[in-house]
């Protein structure tokens, strides 16, 4: 299979190099990726100014082709699907991002926003994540990808999906298994740091912290865990994403709600 892997954390991060050198033993692995860091850019596009790529040779397997793009995550997939690669990959992958993405998490991930371009562009993807920000043993997590990735070339999903995997920072015989999960609700408590840089001059640095992790109204009974609890768990998460940010539940509410408003008036 072709594989078109990305990434956040940018292009000599260890997670990819773990992924896509793992996928490499049976996959012809294509990776794009950031030169540097881009950790919660959202779905960022660059058009102001060029995008560039250089190949990247010494980091990955012989079997491995790398490019490092100057733009965002999602620019990486969007160049490599409209001018780097000569044929559609069968699969976008995007990771393994240090630290997780879970719940609210994914509005602003560069890794799930990777992995969306792919969706968007009609091709199945996948976004993983190793849930520590410090810990860097990624071997258990690229693993897993590649018996997922299995599983889903031998039982196809019936349409292109996005599904969001987070990955224990756990030794692989304590991980307690996978599960598919909804998306959860994680609350930040924003702090702004001002600090004074050597010319004198006030800057801000965003330090944000998690306070809480919420439960949506009305879902408090459901059995399907969200991700935020199947990782209480032990649990690898596995949440099916789409980029249709309507609300269904709203739309006949809404509707009779604007009833005043929806009456045209009569052409004079």
């Amino acid at each position: 299979m072709k594989i078109l892997v990305g990434n956040d954390d940018g292009i000599f991060a260890p997670g990819v190099r773990a992924l896509a050198n793992t996928l490499a033993a049976d996959h012809q692995v294509t990776v794009v990726c950031p030169d540097r860091e881009r950790s919660a850019t959202g779905h960022g596009l660059t058009i102001h100014q060029p995008i560039r790529a250089e190949r990247v040779t010494s980091v990955f397997v012989d079997q491995v082709e790398a490019w490092a793009c100057s733009g965002t995550p999602s620019d990486c997939i969007k160049l490599a699907l409209g001018a780097l690669l000569e044929h559609p990959p069968d699969f976008v992958l995007s990771g393994i991002n240090q630290g997780p993405n879970l719940g609210t998490d994914i509005l602003y991930s560069g890794t799930v926003s990777a992995a969306m371009e792919g969706m968007i562009e009609g091709i199945a993807s996948i976004a993983i994540s190793y849930a520590s920000f410090t810990d860097a043993q990624f071997q258990p997590a690229a693993d897993f990808a590649h018996q997922f990735l299995a599983h889903l070339i031998k039982n196809p999903l019936p349409q292109p999906i996005l599904l969001n995997v987070n990955v224990p920072a756990l030794p692989a015989d304590q991980i307690q298994g996978a599960v598919i999960t909804r998306q959860g609700i994680r609350r930040y408590h924003d702090i702004f740091e001002k600090r004074i840089d050597p010319r004198g001059k006030t800057y801000y640095w965003l330090a944000g912290e998690v306070m809480e992790d919420l439960e949506e109204e009305g879902m408090a009974d459901s059995p399907v865990f969200t991700d935020v609890q199947a990782m209480r768990q032990n649990l690898i998460a596995i949440t099916p994403l789409q980029y249709n940010l309507t609300s269904i539940r709203a739309l006949t509410p809404l509707t009779d709600w604007l009833a005043p408003f929806s009456q045209r008036k009569s052409v004079l």
